[in-house]
């Protein structure tokens, strides 16, 4: 009997014991995550987004339908402007049955019809009425529905590259690159870091203008998104998030930044697919009223967009 009782009393300590480890393990873990948030929170100063939800108008997008999720990425460029335009236009397409991410860039200077504005650049769309009248305008051109938005400072871009890159990313300079960039980068295979790779990215002044920008912020974003899902950046995620929040505008919910993640991770070794809009031989290069444009086949481009986002799904 006596020994009866002391296994029981043994048993029941081990369980206690093993329940208070656990315990300890999520209280630290709630700790270590609280802490580095502040702590990418504090390096964060001079965010101007610290209020989601509140900068821009409310965002109509739809709800995602067949697991697949469309995501306006807008980078702002503002130097104290009150109508701020677009400095780049992306959609990311998330396939949940897949985990396959594909992005869509969307030229800046193509001419369109904005809604109560008339034939305008793209970009004017958002300094119009912000993400909701962006979203409106892609919907009214392409057919395409989008179902939350994210808008990122690039203010922020350089900390937070430095946070999910601490390496760096290797890149392939062509050409020395220096105007309208605060910066010189000299040609050839090198490794940058936030404040050089954000002037790689935003360089524009060469023979394929903003093609060319477009093609090197594809680059860049298919290397950091490898890096994104690696170990070091899952450990340093609540500082990512802590010194990515007042640089960023979003209203995609928690759960559905989880979902995407763990998709990404397991589908690690999916290329990112990307696309350019307009595509090859859909536009032509024009002078008009609000200055030089692009003129688009707006059905050619539809019925690209639509085919490249169908492929594979």
């Amino acid at each position: 009997m006596n020994q009866s009782r002391k296994k029981k009393k043994g048993s029941r300590k081990w369980v206690r014991n093993l329940v208070l480890f656990i315990i300890l393990i999520i209280v630290a873990v709630a700790a270590y995550c609280i802490y580095q948030y502040n702590k990418g929170l504090s390096e964060a100063t001079d965010g101007k987004y610290k209020n989601d939800g509140k900068t821009f108008k409310q965002f109509q997008g739809t709800e995602p339908q067949f697991g697949e999720i469309n995501i306006l990425l807008i980078g702002s460029d503002s130097r104290g402007e009150e109508h701020a335009r677009s400095d780049s236009i992306m959609i990311a397409h998330y396939n949940q049955k897949t985990q396959q991410l594909k992005l869509v860039s969307l030229m800046r200077d193509m001419y369109v019809n904005i809604p109560e504005h008339g034939k305008q650049k793209l970009n004017a769309a958002f300094a119009y009425g912000g993400p909701e009248l962006l979203r409106k305008t892609i919907k009214q051109t392409f057919d395409i529905n989008i179902n939350y938005y994210t808008v990122v400072d690039f203010q922020g871009f350089s900390k937070i590259v430095d946070i999910i890159a601490p390496k760096g990313v290797e890149v392939n300079i062509p050409y020395e690159m220096s105007y309208g960039i605060g910066m010189k980068l000299q040609p050839g295979k090198q490794v940058l870091h936030g404040k050089k790779l954000l002037g790689y990215v935003r360089f524009r002044h060469d023979r394929l203008s903003d093609f060319g920008r477009v093609e090197r912020q594809q680059e860049v974003i298919g290397k950091l998104k490898d890096q994104a899902v690696s170990v070091h950046s899952i450990v340093n995620l609540p500082r990512i998030l802590g010194l990515a929040d007042p640089y960023i505008d979003t209203n995609v919910d928690t759960g559905t930044i989880l979902a995407i993640g763990k998709g990404l991770m397991i589908g690690k070794s999916h290329k990112t697919e990307t696309m350019r809009l307009p595509v090859n031989n859909s536009f032509t290069n024009e002078r008009v009223d609000v200055g030089d444009v692009l003129n688009i086949d707006v059905e050619k481009n539809k019925q690209a967009l639509k085919e490249f986002l169908e492929a594979n799904s």
